[in-house]
């Protein structure tokens, strides 16, 4: 479904990310680990064109920055960037709606009515304005909006940064039910939570890929601790 290879981003002299790969597959959870800095968000915004990168991004076998960020949304290339970006005069339900925009005819796997069944603490702020919400609102409408618009490969920046240990793990709640419907890319800090919706992982560090492995493999804390540190070299565990 999504084939990366050889990325590379540059920002002037700043290389970000420098010739990394991975692939996810239809079904698949992958999460891409690492510090602030490490790349992350720029390879999830090259992957929807927000960014312009070297290497080949394909998603279904199209090179993303020749389809544009528009046509990749179209195409259910659907992302969800860190810092939410909920429409701050719109209501919770008017939030949702819009994202129905992007189906572009797509069936979508999940409603408005399956998103608050997903988050029940927004059932009773349906009508309350994105302004007014928590940060852990935001990030559950923001979500939900993104599910409406029929992902065919969800992209997730940072969904557990600034939240509440106990809004944390309804939001995972959640990606878990999500996961078993949609393909997955997301860009975590909190290795626990991401380890346990998915499939495989790379940690990043300085824009390269230190560790990769399957979910079990990179539970090995001590390592991922180590790669983190940029103490690991590279390795490919298995």
């Amino acid at each position: 479904m999504l084939k990366v290879q050889d990325l590379k981003i540059s920002y002037g002299a700043v290389r970000a990310v420098q010739g990394i790969s991975f692939e996810v597959g239809a079904g698949e959870v992958l999460a891409l680990l690492g510090p602030n800095g490490a790349g992350k968000t720029s390879t999830l915004r090259a992957i929807t064109a927000l960014t312009p990168y070297r290497g080949s991004i394909l998603f279904d076998g199209e090179e993303v920055s020749k389809l544009g960020t528009e046509a990749c949304a179209r195409r259910g290339l659907i992302h969800v960037p860190e810092g939410r970006h909920v429409f701050p005069t719109l209501t919770v339900h008017e939030n949702l709606q819009v994202g129905t925009t992007a189906a572009s005819g797509r069936t979508a796997e999940y409603s408005i009515d399956d998103v608050y069944d997903l988050f029940p603490a927004l059932v009773p702020l349906r009508k309350r304005e994105g302004w007014a919400l928590s940060g852990g609102e935001q990030q559950m409408v923001a979500i939900g909006r993104a599910l409406v618009a029929a992902p065919r490969l969800l992209l997730l920046d940072e969904p557990s940064l600034g939240l509440a240990p106990i809004v944390v793990k309804a939001v995972f709640n959640a990606l878990r039910q999500v996961s078993e419907r949609t393909p997955v890319l997301l860009v975590e800090q909190n290795t626990t939570q991401a380890l346990s919706i998915a499939h495989r992982a790379a940690a990043l560090v300085g824009g390269q890929i230190v560790l990769s492995g399957t979910a079990e493999e990179m539970s090995d804390r001590g390592a991922l601790l180590d790669s983190y540190l940029g103490q690991a070299k590279v390795h490919q565990p298995g």
